[in-house]
């Protein structure tokens, strides 16, 4: 699932959040899975990725009984870290407080579309620092390599 675009929300007073109605609209079950996973991240976000995206990335990992240690710590602080977000019957998650207190977010969110993830960030900076975020668009994308495509066109 392709996520674009940003939509202010509120994280309510049982740190529940609801998920756009357009992204609960193309949502399917088989495709995506039945919860969200949420990962703490160290800019204050929280990003929430599909059941099935999270698990197709996690399984990406060479798993081994005997990872090098760097690999062993990064495991154990992003899975640690990472919680399974259930959806209710309104299309809503309950972020829970460890999630809130890593992160330092507040109550007043944007939710991010980052491509393959959502982005849940501080709506008051999201909102002041659009125009600059624009500005350094193509600087950021000069940096990028394009994706390889394993040689075909």
């Amino acid at each position: 699932m392709l996520f674009t675009g940003h939509y202010e929300h509120s994280i309510d007073a049982k740190n529940r959040l609801a998920i756009p109605a357009d992204i609960r609209s193309r949502w399917s079950a088989t495709e995506c899975g039945g919860a969200w996973y949420a990962i703490p991240w160290p800019t204050g976000a929280l990003r929430l990725y599909t059941e099935a995206g999270f698990q197709k990335r996690a399984e990406a990992y060479q798993n081994s009984l005997t990872p090098n240690p760097s690999q062993a710590e990064l495991q154990a602080t992003l899975f640690g870290l990472s919680r399974r977000l259930e959806i209710d019957s309104a299309g809503r998650v309950r972020l829970t407080d460890d999630l809130l207190t890593l992160t330092g977010l507040p109550r007043e969110v944007v939710l991010v579309g980052a491509g393959e993830w959502l982005e849940v960030r501080d709506r008051a900076t999201w909102q002041a620092t659009m125009k600059e975020r624009l500005e350094q668009l193509p600087s950021l994308m000069a940096g990028l390599q394009p994706p390889t495509n394993n040689g075909a066109v």
